[in-house]
């Protein structure tokens, strides 16, 4: 346990060995952390719990710190397995103690657990005294699931967020001003750009509800990562400014590569996008990691994408990489396609397609040669990251 503000105690999990989350969906380069939180006022009140595989340690760590039978409710803001996966393993020791969830957090835990236990649905404003403090909810569907909400510590100013504003990184510290700046705005903005991208809209909505509250706020806590106590709005104003069609004006240039032709395709293109200046960056999807290629997208205003035609399509490595694209559903970004060929060609048509159907569109027709690119033809891929470097400076 460790104190985060009289009477609110951190109990989570910091789980360095992490890779891979979400299955296999999301690479955690630094880690995480599952964290939740108890309130050891009049009444105590425990605020999510961890990932499945913890549950034992962390149970035991409950046990012994506060007591099972001392805890009078919990509330689950959110029910996906890293925050209520424990659930099942606590309610097992304490099967009648009040738990605090949206409607639909109460229908998603009876389809994770089978069982009907004491749910207090709850919406936004409503609140439960636990005696010097008062815990007020605010719900947030669709962020990033339809049962999320938040927990407001009315008293201490505590904003317990779940997902919201949070990052996959594990480190020894506990707050954002004893970490490297760097590291965990990469982090953050990373966890944005995979996961809360195509929520971008309710983000914006919801902020504005939030900060017209007026709610004053000394800790946002989130079930990830560290917690926010310098500036905590700080992160708050950032996910407005990403939620509002976010890009820094760089261009990203994605390829999968046979024999090369298509890659030196790639880098006379982005040479001719530095000649004009623009910020670029060339990233082989077969041999980049995948989240941290959408994150490069989020960040750029435009993605001229290029591979070889293999039996009249493309190479898995893009169409793959594609289906996240798709489902991020991006903003107001642009962009091109390019490929080489041995004889029939489809490649940039398909890749202009996928461009399209994501919500990308093309701002000039696309580039192809046949096999190797001669030196007439790597200087039209010049003239072609130069061109696009025009129109989107325009």
């Amino acid at each position: 346990m460790l104190e985060l503000k009289d009477k609110i105690y951190w109990v989570g999990i910091k789980d360095w060995e992490l890779k891979k989350f979400h299955g296999d969906e999301y690479s955690t380069h630094r880690g995480s952390t599952y964290n939740s939180y108890v309130i050891k006022d009049k009444k105590i009140a425990l605020v999510d719990t961890v990932w499945t595989p913890f549950q034992a340690e962390y149970i035991e760590s409950l046990e012994r710190d506060i007591g099972l039978n001392n805890i009078d409710l919990v509330v689950v803001n959110h029910t996906e397995p890293d925050h209520g996966g424990s659930l099942g393993a606590l309610m097992v020791r304490i099967p009648d103690v009040p738990i605090y969830c949206t409607k639909n957090g109460a229908k998603m835990i009876k389809k994770y657990f089978h069982q009907d236990w004491n749910f207090n649905v709850v919406k936004t404003g409503d609140s439960v005294d636990l005696g010097q403090y008062k815990l007020v909810f605010v719900e947030v569907p669709m962020l990033h699931w339809p049962d999320s909400m938040l927990t407001y510590v009315a008293g201490a100013n505590v904003l317990l967020s779940n997902d919201a504003f949070g990052q996959h990184y594990a480190t020894s510290q506990m707050y954002n001003d004893q970490v490297d700046q760097c590291e965990l705005y990469q982090e953050a903005l990373k966890y944005y750009a995979n996961i809360l991208t195509p929520f971008s809209k309710l983000v914006k909505l919801k902020i504005k509800e939030l900060l017209a509250l007026n709610l004053p706020v000394d800790l946002i806590c989130p079930s990830h990562g560290i917690i926010w106590r310098d500036n905590p709005l700080q992160i708050v104003e950032k996910y407005n400014e990403w939620a509002d069609n976010y890009h820094d004006g760089s261009v990203v240039v994605l390829y999968d590569t046979m024999w090369e032709s298509t890659k030196d395709m790639a880098n006379a293109i982005a040479l001719g996008l530095k000649h004009k200046g623009v910020t670029v960056k060339v990233l082989n999807v077969a041999k980049r990691d995948k989240n941290d290629i959408i994150t490069e997208i989020f960040k750029a205003k435009g993605l001229i994408v290029g591979s070889p035609t293999v039996n009249n399509g493309i190479l898995t490595g893009m169409a793959m990489i594609f289906e996240e694209i798709k489902g991020l559903k991006f903003k107001e970004k642009v962009g091109a396609a390019f490929g080489s060929y041995g004889w029939s060609g489809e490649s940039v048509g398909i890749l202009e397609e996928l461009l399209t159907k994501s919500g990308i569109k093309p701002i000039q027709p696309g580039l192809k040669f046949e096999f190797k690119p001669t030196i007439e033809e790597v200087e039209q891929c010049i003239a072609f990251g130069e061109a696009f470097a025009d129109k989107i400076s325009g």
